[in-house]
């Protein structure tokens, strides 16, 4: 995959895919920044499912909710940038599948399970956050920051 040339039509969409996801993750983050006294705690004691208790612990431990509040809100803030700007796309688009990995799995889209918080839709297994995560899955084996992005400035010896 060394050599892998992409039409230009398909290097546009993948690009555009990485910078859209991109600015919804550094979207998300401003606004979590710009909102006084923003906090999970809601969203996390919302949690259900297999890891509700794990979610609902964090969230009810002061100290671990402020850790998470802050590396939440940056981790979107710098997931999106680095997506955006294609640098360290590789490693950004595990962190970002991480960080939507845990989303989904507090909020998983099951029947019979009802949250405080509405939804965008009806939801049952796939919902928004788990095609943005296969969508992360596509831009991570099409790594399109060695062709446009930072990374092609980085790592073009390599």
């Amino acid at each position: 995959m060394k050599n892998t040339i992409y039409l230009k039509s398909q290097l546009i969409w993948l690009v555009a895919l990485r910078v859209v996801i991109g600015w919804h993750f550094l979207y998300e983050g401003l606004a979590k920044i710009s909102t006084p006294n923003w906090t999970s705690y809601l969203y996390l004691m919302d949690s259900k499912g297999l890891f509700e208790n794990i979610f609902k612990a964090m969230a009810e431990n002061e100290k671990s909710l402020v850790f998470i509040d802050n590396l939440n809100i940056w981790g979107l803030v710098l997931i999106g940038l680095f997506l955006m700007l294609g640098l360290f796309t590789k490693q950004v688009t595990i962190a970002a599948i991480a960080l939507l990995s845990l989303y989904y799995l507090s909020h998983p889209p099951f029947f019979n399970l009802d949250y405080a918080m509405p939804s965008t839709g009806s939801y049952w297994i796939i919902d928004k956050t788990l095609i943005e995560i296969i969508a992360l899955a596509v831009l991570f084996v099409f790594p399109t920051g060695k062709i446009i992005g930072l990374d092609r400035l980085i790592f073009k010896n390599k």
